[in-house]
């Protein structure tokens, strides 16, 4: 009796083995379990092939976010190849594929927060969750910034923004250069100085400015120009902006941040709609 109980597990194990190969072989084109057509299964994985877009709806709605991919550009020393950890998977086993993300919150296309660059707002909680949507979303200006400098006072007078534009979207050297497609940080970009970012602030009623680096500010004024728009707490810094073959003009832009309680930035996606 002992030996056969014996076999009748041992029996159980192995066919447990068998079957977890059996759905895990990289050969194996289909990873479902409810499909009892081998070929058509196959057939079926070899047709399949995701449309990726950058403009939908014919033309009226223009995608202004960059892909998170394991190359995509993070100013922080921190590389992206852990981006997505399938913790479970079919292959494997698992009757569902589970993923894990690990990002940094001011890689690629982000938005920052009050509590970036002010200690007492992080304390206080001005973090993404509390950045107002109306800010965010609604009648948006991109304009052509000049490409021989940083965004200084002078260069925003000669923009000559129209009082009442509250969204505005700067296309730079940046864009032409690409700088968002290389993988390394180029502390050459284009970039708000300290009085533009004060002019923009003291003389327009501008509250979502959008740009098309890691930073809004140039390197050499990062953290001043940051205060300076940051310090009351109603302008929005949308960053990482991908504005290439987009026509200068006026949009709709819809933008959402992730609702991450207690963090100063977040990754975000940004449309242009006609």
């Amino acid at each position: 009796m002992r030996a056969l109980l014996i076999l009748l597990v041992y029996t159980q194990v192995l066919a447990t083995i068998l079957f977890s190969v059996s759905i895990s072989s990289p050969d194996q084109e289909c990873p479902s379990l409810y499909d009892d057509d081998e070929a058509s299964c196959i057939e079926k994985t070899q047709t399949l092939k995701p449309i990726r877009r950058e403009i939908y709806g014919n033309g009226r709605i223009i995608d202004i976010t960059h892909k998170f991919t394991p190359k995509t550009l993070c100013g922080h020393p921190v590389k992206l190849v852990d981006l997505l950890t399938l913790s479970s998977s079919m292959r494997n086993g698992s009757l569902y594929n589970f993923s894990v993300m690990k990002l940094p919150l001011h890689a690629g296309t982000h938005v920052d927060a009050p509590g970036h660059v002010f200690a007492d707002y992080y304390d206080a909680g001005f973090d993404v969750d509390s950045l107002d949507l109306d800010v965010l979303n609604g009648p948006a200006l991109l304009v052509d910034v000049p490409r021989d400098s940083n965004i200084t006072a002078g260069v925003m007078k000669s923009l000559n923004i129209p009082e009442g534009v509250t969204r505005v979207l700067f296309r730079t050297l940046n864009t032409d250069r690409g700088l968002m497609w290389k993988e390394e940080l180029d502390l050459s970009f284009v970039g708000f100085m300290k009085d533009g970012a004060q002019w923009l602030v003291d003389n327009t009623d501008i509250k979502l400015v959008g740009t098309d680096y890691l930073s809004v500010a140039a390197a050499d004024d990062n953290i001043p120009a940051h205060l300076a728009f940051l310090e009351g707490r109603e302008i929005i810094l949308v960053e990482g902006l991908k504005l290439d073959d987009v026509k200068a003009g006026i949009y709709d832009v819809r933008c959402l941040p992730l609702r991450l309680v207690g963090a100063e930035g977040s990754p975000i996606r940004c449309i242009l709609m006609k």
